[in-house]
């Protein structure tokens, strides 16, 4: 296996500064292990509306068997297992990501799209890419000095663990697989333009920012100036960054060519240590799906046959910062060990830094978020006053000019680069993301018809799956379990016995009563599915866990049959299972539950205007959403499997049960003799005498659309597009670069 690089714990990745809330950590109990029964009688009911009724049976013979045999033996095995560690899951879920051998773009790192500055005027790129970094930065003071406020969930305390993997944090890909590298005491940052790199120290010993907000802002334009030489045509020959876009093994083959020059290693390691990096684009991405496309892949441009794209401005190997030419923002994160709720903790806090920075603007007695205060050494301060608490500690040297890595570009390191650029092209085209922004209604309305806002948008998906091709295929949704030490997830399998009665019903001549209460039967149980996932009690990761101790068990005892200590061939990766591995995981109902068609995730709140991440499979949707109040918001990745076409579905079922609700609605609380029927006008008020117009007239836009559900209006739409358009206008390596007064 490829462990974890040292420090692997967060008690080492706390290090002298204390920053580890150990009371909050010992508070969290252990991931639990559930009876293998149960486990197995989840696992048959999350496969009952996935499988045939003969496919289910063979399935139900499948596990019996197991719980006979193979079972109870492994389970003991995992429970021993869990009783040494702090989690079960942790080890092999870190591994799952670290092992995955293909680019880690558009299959592995999700991203966000903050919301526009809440400071009008500080919307421009590098004032935004200024504001983001100081807030940030003052994140990572507040973390490491012990000051952060713990995660809760309605007054649950939730791990904090995996913040200490966030900043200074890189993949490493080696010959037998990826490894995290964390460096807790991270002092830099590194900037991209047109795939050139740039650094500067940014934090003091204390962690506290080093430079003001003047001087930062002078660096980013000394940074965008000289990399500006470089014309467009010619970033792709020396855009070192796409080789993180390689496959795993190809890369590594690559670093170590890299490292073999002394200098060139020396960037790298700048480059691996530093907290996170900051992508400066020169495009502007004029809707929101092209900006979905830009933060998760970038973009693909040719001119005259060369790549001229962002695609060359990132590296994702690592934590990354991205703001357009036009100050759009958002974030693209490397996903092995970091959840999105950990990423969007952060981004809530920064966002909130911003608006409370607004705030201090217009009264100056406002408090901000974070409790960094501006180190007396800052580039910029000015010289410590005397008296100040600066003046009582020994005075530091920092270095916060901006350098530029210089790459010695050898003969193969450029083919290099040039291959890995056109297979990066490769798979941006053979991709797409395209984003809904339904302003319609959110959370208020569905909440106010009685439904959990994440149930009903989850059968929303299988009833626009179900209506475009007539059948319904495994869905992922992750239950967060930070409430358990080092918690990650669990999936929450969508598809159930109710959900399946639902989508019937929905595409069936039914009455829209019989199609809401079932509608209201699918979405309790997925309701209550997700609280049971939440607590631990799925059963997608202690299958999995079972899985990868009894593939451990069989090296073993395969290397043991050999006797050289080596793996016997028949341990390669085949199409077919070692027979060591119990039956129950080589049954195709186990690769059918694993086959997550519909891999979603619900990640809202109001810092964020999109979230998104690609297909996890070839056939399938990558799904990320926002809930918010009054709208909702989606990112649809595939391999171009009629994409538009599928979030159109999307939006006319969302207008089709909005109706079907409200009528209902109005026919239960409709008070008798308060209308009569005029036959030239129709419905009239009896109060009023003025003809009554159907609650949901506006939205009967029915004649062309797709399958029952039909199209929105022209009007509709043109007001719709209206809206979201109204709403984006050793020696340090390195050659120092010109700065620029501010």
């Amino acid at each position: 296996m490829s462990p974890l690089a040292k420090p692997s714990t967060i008690e080492q990745l706390a290090g002298e500064h204390g920053q580890l809330n150990e009371q909050h950590q010992r508070q969290l109990p252990h991931l639990p292990v559930p009876p293998l029964e149960d486990t197995m009688k989840r696992y048959l009911r999350a496969l009952e509306g996935l499988q045939s009724p003969a496919e289910h049976a063979k399935t139900q013979a499948v596990v019996k068997d197991f719980l006979a045999k193979d079972g109870p033996a492994l389970h003991q095995k995992l429970v021993d297992y869990a009783s040494t560690r702090d989690s079960f899951i942790e080890e092999w879920w870190t591994e799952s990501y670290l092992s995955h051998a293909d680019s880690v773009v558009l299959s592995l790192n999700p991203f966000f799209i903050l919301e526009d500055d809440p400071t009008p005027t500080r919307g421009s790129q590098l004032m935004r890419a200024a504001s983001l970094i100081l807030a940030s930065l003052g994140f990572v003071h507040d973390l490491r000095t012990g000051v952060l406020p713990p995660d809760n969930f309605r007054g649950i305390p939730l791990d904090m663990s995996q913040y200490y993997k966030l900043f200074g944090t890189a993949r490493i890909p080696t010959k037998t697989g990826c490894k995290m590298q964390v460096d807790p005491d991270s002092r830099h940052i590194v900037v991209m333009r047109r795939g050139q790199f740039y650094w500067f120290d940014c934090l003091d010993s204390h962690h506290r920012p080093a430079l003001t907000e003047r001087a930062l802002l002078s660096n980013l334009t000394a940074i965008l100036q000289d990399a500006d030489k470089t014309p467009p045509n010619q970033v792709a020959q020396s855009a070192l960054g796409v080789l993180s876009t390689e496959r795993r093994g190809i890369w590594a083959g690559h670093r170590s060519g890299i490292e073999k020059n002394e200098g060139n290693k020396m960037c790298l390691e700048v480059l691996d240590k530093a907290l996170f990096v900051v992508c400066l684009d020169d495009s502007e991405p004029a809707t929101a799906s092209e900006l979905c496309s830009n933060m998760l892949c970038g973009t693909y441009k040719l001119e005259k046959g060369i790549q001229v794209g962002t695609c060359t401005n990132r590296y994702y190997d690592k934590l990354q910062i991205i703001v357009a030419a036009n100050g759009a923002a958002g974030i693209n994160f490397e996903h092995s060990a970091v959840d999105g709720h950990t990423v969007l903790r952060y981004v809530a806090d920064v966002y909130t830094e911003l608006i409370l920075r607004f705030a201090k603007s217009i009264n100056s007695q406002s408090s901000t978020l974070f409790k960094a205060k501006i180190s007396p050494w800052a580039t910029g301060a000015g010289a410590a006053k005397p008296g100040a608490k600066g003046e009582e500690e020994e005075r530091e040297e920092i270095d916060t000019a901006p350098k530029k890595l210089e790459w010695i570009m050898t003969p193969e390191l450029k083919m290099a680069v040039r291959f890995a650029e056109t297979r990066l092209s490769d798979l941006i085209c053979q991709n797409e993301a395209v984003a809904l922004e339904f302003e319609v209604y959110g959370k208020n309305v569905i909440t106010q018809f009685g439904f959990s806002p994440d149930a009903f948008v989850q059968m929303a998906y299988q009833a626009a799956y179900f209506s475009l091709y007539g059948r319904t295929e495994s869905t992922y949704e992750p239950a967060m379990t930070k409430s358990f030490l080092h918690g990650r997830t669990e999936a929450i399998r969508s598809v159930t016995p109710e959900s399946v009665a639902f989508v019937k019903s929905f595409c069936s001549e039914a009455s829209p009563k019989e199609k809401i209460d079932a509608l209201r039967t699918a979405c309790k149980a997925h309701t209550e599915l997700t609280k049971a996932c939440s607590k631990g009690l799925g059963q997608d990761r202690v299958l999995y866990a079972m899985y990868c101790l009894s593939q451990q068990q069989n090296k073993k005892d395969s290397s043991h049959t050999n006797g050289n200590g080596g793996n016997s061939p028949s341990d390669s990766d085949s199409d077919d299972e070692p027979s060591g591995i119990p039956a129950l995981f080589r049954d195709p109902g186990y690769a059918t539950l694993g086959h997550s068609t519909l891999s979603t995730s619900n990640c809202g709140n109001p810092a964020l205007r999109l979230f998104g991440f690609g297909a996890v499979v070839p056939d399938g949707y990558g799904i990320g959403y926002i809930i918010k109040d009054d709208e909702m918001a989606f990112c649809a990745a595939s391999k171009h499997l009629q994409t538009s076409r599928f979030l159109d579905t999307l939006r006319a079922y969302f207008i089709e049960v909005h109706r079907l609700l409200k009528d209902l609605h109005r026919e239960a609380n409709r008070r008798p003799n308060l209308t009569f029927v005029d036959h030239h006008v129709g419905e009239v008020d009896a109060r009023t005498g003025k003809p009554v117009k159907s609650i949901g007239e506006e939205e009967k836009e029915l004649k062309d659309g797709y399958a029952f559900y039909g199209s929105l209006d022209a009007n509709v739409e043109r007001a719709l597009d209206n809206q979201r358009n109204s709403r984006r206008g050793k020696m340090a390596p390195g050659t120092r670069i010109q700065t620029v007064e501010i």
